[in-house]
């Protein structure tokens, strides 16, 4: 009787130690790609494609040195140029989406539903069917190779996924504040600046976060519309050390790729919580 009770529990730490080993691997085999580019970048060139083992043998930091003011101009005026865009995008999306969404959820308006069907409907039409109109629409204002193109959308409130995300947040806040507030002289200005928007901190921040991420690491779009050395950003920039006739220099390019993860690593590790937050108390399920 005792051998038959200890069966069933030694077949579940048999399970639970088996599951624990295939994430273990799992999470080694995800890590492996990120672990390589870090070693290969204090790696010596030869030896970054002949090693299979991701750890240097030493520290040796001059891909880093070198990367850095390998390019005219320097890496600095890239993440000048990348972090003004990723700000002024972050500014942009929390202004309009955020306007945008208070309409959609509090304010009635003649073609309410068939502007936010419209609006559902953008997020599932792919961002290259647009390419071509965009960029003429863009070449004729004169804004190609400005940082207008990449920016100024985002102050129109383009971006639906935001927009439905925080309109889920706002139906969560209930009416009666609404009520209240209107009972005390408020208008919908009033209601929007002093109720809504402080009560909307959660979804605030994880538009910020995913914007900023988003923004930074975008690679198409900043190819498109930027073509002078000066205005280039750090992912466009990455592709100046892979040259078509074979010189490349991929110590250089790998510790330049390291350094482009930081920004982002950052401030996902200072607002995981933040995320999580967010995403849970949008209210998605509908």
């Amino acid at each position: 009787m005792t051998t038959l009770q200890h069966a069933p529990a030694a077949r579940r730490r048999t399970r639970r130690w088996l599951t624990h080993l295939a994430l273990i691997a799992g999470t080694l085999i995800m890590v492996y790609p990120l672990l390589w580019m870090v070693g290969g970048s204090f790696k010596d060139e030869s030896d970054i494609f002949s090693q299979l083992n991701p750890f240097p043998s030493s520290l040796d930091p001059r891909s880093y040195i070198a990367g850095w003011t390998a390019t005219d101009p320097t890496f600095t005026r890239f993440y000048i140029n990348s972090m003004l865009i990723a700000v002024l995008a972050v500014a942009g999306n929390v202004i309009a989406c955020t306007l945008t969404a208070y309409a959609f959820a509090r304010l009635e308006f003649r073609g309410k539903k068939v502007f936010f069907a419209i609006m559902l409907s953008s997020i599932m039409l792919p961002a290259h069917a647009l390419l071509i109109p965009q960029y003429v629409l863009f070449f004729h204002l004169g804004w190609v190779n400005t940082y207008l193109p990449l920016v100024v959308p985002k102050f129109l409130a383009t971006d639906a996924f935001f927009i439905f995300l925080m309109v889920q947040f706002i139906r969560t806040i209930p009416r009666t504040l609404d009520e209240a507030a209107m009972i005390d002289g408020c208008g919908k200005v009033r209601i929007f600046s002093r109720i809504i928007l402080p009560l909307t901190g959660p979804v605030l921040i994880t538009t910020m976060i995913f914007t900023f991420i988003w923004t930074y690491n975008d690679f198409f779009s900043q190819l498109i519309y930027l073509s002078y050395p000066s205005s280039e950003t750090v992912p466009v920039a990455l592709r100046r050390f892979v040259d078509a006739t074979g010189n490349s220099s991929y110590g250089q390019l790998l510790a330049m790729s390291v350094l482009s993860l930081v920004p982002t690593f950052i401030v996902f590790l200072l607002a995981q919580r933040r995320i999580v937050e967010g995403i849970a108390t949008t209210g998605l399920k509908g």
